[in-house]
């Protein structure tokens, strides 16, 4: 038996309250929000989100993101010269906690969102359901990019300790934390259904 998507039905869920409607209305009946079948321009928007994190990640892993002022003079830390020194002093797990939430996760979360986009624009052929299973993930997993900012802030807050000890945040924690903001608005932004339409060989990106 043929199974019919609710958008073959005309049928749209308010992407506000959940409801689902004719998307013939308009607007929908529980919260007068507009309806579309799909999120409108799901992909560009997408795109520009994710262009700007890549721009913003260079800065944010060059920059010094910190700089500990002490009786030696000033020293600057970058996010990898951090987990350098973590290493060095034995502090692996810690290490390993910053390298993979600070490093590792907004590559693999930004590679991901790449290869979502372009599956859904028709460029790449993967299977709908582990992609699906794919984006979910990375939604998970992308709330955990801040560890860097909660650090420096508590460092920030707790080390300072007179005229022995001063610790500033560096340039680079702004760029960090807008690569972790603006990952996140491109996943909110993708619409995981345009995978499924591409599969059934329609395409409803632009569909109002």
């Amino acid at each position: 038996m043929e199974i019919r998507s609710a958008a073959a039905q005309g049928l749209a869920s308010c992407h506000l309250c959940g409801k689902v409607s004719p998307v013939a209305l308009g607007s929908c009946p529980r919260c007068h929000r507009a309806l579309h079948l799909r999120k409108p321009h799901s992909l560009e928007r997408t795109w520009s989100f994710l262009l700007a994190a890549i721009a913003l990640y260079f800065p944010a892993n060059l920059l010094p993101i910190m700089t500990v002022g002490g009786i030696g003079g000033p020293e600057s830390d970058t996010i990898l010269s951090g987990v350098l020194n973590f290493w060095e002093d034995g502090d692996f797990l810690v290490a390993a906690i910053i390298f993979a939430a600070s490093i590792l996760i907004p590559i693999l979360k930004m590679l991901a969102l790449v290869w979502l986009c372009l599956a859904a624009s028709g460029r790449i052929h993967a299977s709908p359901k582990n992609l699906a299973r794919l984006y979910h993930l990375t939604e998970l997993v992308g709330r955990w990019s801040m560890v860097d900012v909660f650090v420096v802030a508590i460092l920030v807050a707790l080390v300072q300790v007179g005229a022995l000890s001063k610790v500033l945040p560096g340039p680079a924690i702004l760029s960090f934390a807008a690569v972790v903001v603006l990952t996140m608005f491109a996943a909110m932004s993708f619409d995981p259904r345009l995978l499924w339409d591409r599969h059934r060989g329609n395409d409803l990106s632009d569909t109002p």
